[in-house]
């Protein structure tokens, strides 16, 4: 689904304007990012949780040019689903 789609779907199911619908997910999805940039968690109950996991320094190995090379320790945004989510594809056919 893109989110064009997305906005298509909210307009129909709130009757606003794809215009405003557009907005609207937009500046939430501005917000989603903004608060995990800052290393801030976002809950959103029932759907789950935008977090930030760590990932510690690693040696990678290019085995085509037989070299090692390290790879820093880094942040990545991640997004861990609620039970209800994950349950309710469980059960989706």
């Amino acid at each position: 689904m893109t989110k064009a789609e997305i906005v298509n779907e909210v307009a129909k199911a709130t009757g606003i304007e794809k215009v405003t619908a557009q907005s609207v997910i937009e500046a939430f999805m501005e917000s989603v990012k903004n608060s995990v940039i800052k290393e801030e968690p976002v809950y959103l109950r029932g759907f789950g949780s935008f977090i930030i996991k760590h990932r510690a320094q690693k040696a990678a190995r290019n085995i085509t040019k037989k070299t090692t090379m390290v790879i820093p320790a880094h942040n990545i945004p991640a997004f861990k689903p609620a039970k209800v989510f994950v349950n309710a594809v469980k059960e989706a056919k």
